[in-house]
């Protein structure tokens, strides 16, 4: 995975470097950004992305992994659908096959082809950087803010290499966990049509005021309390990261037993997800369990990591999926029709590549008035 993803990917460095490139991805995702330039483009791009849904059946699946690639791609380097944004998509998606498969580098194997797929992204990646340093023009994106770090002195230099891992992490984390659980919260709501109608409440409530065409504001979003909740339910039912990699720094007692320093420690989150102790009812999908316990805050909340190492992109992920779940639940109804089963391992997906499409109708203005 290490080859994969690249030696300076985030969840591969220690120490000094470690904390360069997390400085510099939170440069990239922080607050800041976040209010001033993410969430405008978000919300711009979701709003095009779900329009025209009405009266058609819609593969849920395909079209959460193709709004989570050309959303990322819009916002790391300005990519728009195109032949661009098709390329890196086949090799995006061969590289996340081979980050789960055994690291066995033969012609034929899942590895291999993962890895060949990094050569390729990379090679793009390396002829976009020189483009945008030939042109010497401004972007209003994360590529740009890249280049330029290191420029007024305040932070050390990135390089090109660094850029290039940074910006494979983002295209790999954004695409995989942000399609996925958007896909999962769709299905759970449409089985539990109780939060479905408490969601929709909400967020038809932020709409009132608003004009048809007026964009949610990062006020909107921090005032959300239910949203948050549904999609913490679905990461909890729908784990995406298996596990946590840590490497002890030292002896540590647990339990009566000694892990010695340097051993490497596993932390299946997967199954502390499931724990009934922490969850009662655990196989239901329940959001209001995460408004009643203030569950955020407890040591076993890991469905975006622990510690120092804790997920930089967790906010902009989740106001990535509030965005769509805001837009998807005011516009639209929709039904199930069938019912696939959804895998969840080694990863979460549908059988076959398509998860059980929807039929979709729009949802009556009048809505708005009765809420």
């Amino acid at each position: 995975m290490l080859d994969i993803l690249g030696r300076n990917n985030i969840a591969a460095v220690h120490g000094p470097l470690h904390r360069h490139m997390r400085g510099a991805m939170l440069g990239l995702v922080g607050p800041v950004a976040r209010r001033q330039s993410l969430l405008p483009k978000i919300d711009a791009f979701m709003r095009s992305h779900t329009s025209g849904w009405a009266g058609s059946v819609v593969d849920v699946q395909a079209k959460t992994k193709e709004m989570a690639l050309l959303s990322t791609l819009r916002q790391i380097a300005g990519i728009t659908a195109g032949p661009l944004s098709d390329a890196l998509k086949a090799e995006l998606y061969t590289l996340v096959l081979g980050t789960i498969s055994l690291p066995i580098n033969l012609p034929g194997t899942s590895y291999y082809q993962g890895f060949q797929a990094r050569k390729k992204l990379v090679s793009i990646l390396e002829q976009m950087i020189t483009e945008r340093r030939s042109s010497g023009d401004a972007h209003d994106d994360m590529l740009d803010v890249l280049l330029r770090s290191g420029d007024d002195g305040t932070r050390d230099k990135i390089s090109d290499e660094q850029i290039i891992d940074l910006l494979i992490a983002l295209i790999y984390s954004g695409y995989e966990t942000m399609s996925t659980t958007s896909m999962m919260a769709v299905k759970y709501l449409s089985e539990h049509p109780l939060a479905l109608e408490e969601l929709r409440r909400e967020h038809l409530d932020i709409r009132k005021g608003k004009s048809p065409d007026e964009a949610i504001n990062y006020d909107d979003f921090k005032s959300m309390a239910f949203t948050p909740a549904v999609i913490f339910e679905t990461l909890r039912l729908a784990t995406v990261v298996n596990g946590l990699l840590r490497k002890t720094t030292k002896d540590v007692e647990m339990n009566g037993h000694v892990i010695p320093k340097g051993w490497r420690i596993y932390v299946y989150t997967r199954e502390i997800n499931y724990d009934p102790f922490m969850y009662p009812d655990l196989m239901t999908f329940n959001p209001w369990r995460w408004l009643e316990k203030n569950m955020e805050l407890h040591p076993h909340f890991m469905l975006f990591g622990g510690g120092g190492r804790m997920c930089p992109g967790k906010e902009v992920g989740t106001v990535e999926i509030t965005t769509f779940l805001h837009y998807f639940v005011t516009r639209y109804r929709w039904e199930e029709e069938g019912k696939n089963t959804i895998l969840k391992f080694p990863r979460v997906e549908a059988p076959n590549g398509c998860i059980s499409e929807f039929k979709i109708t729009e949802l009556l203005q009048q809505t708005f008035c009765r809420v």
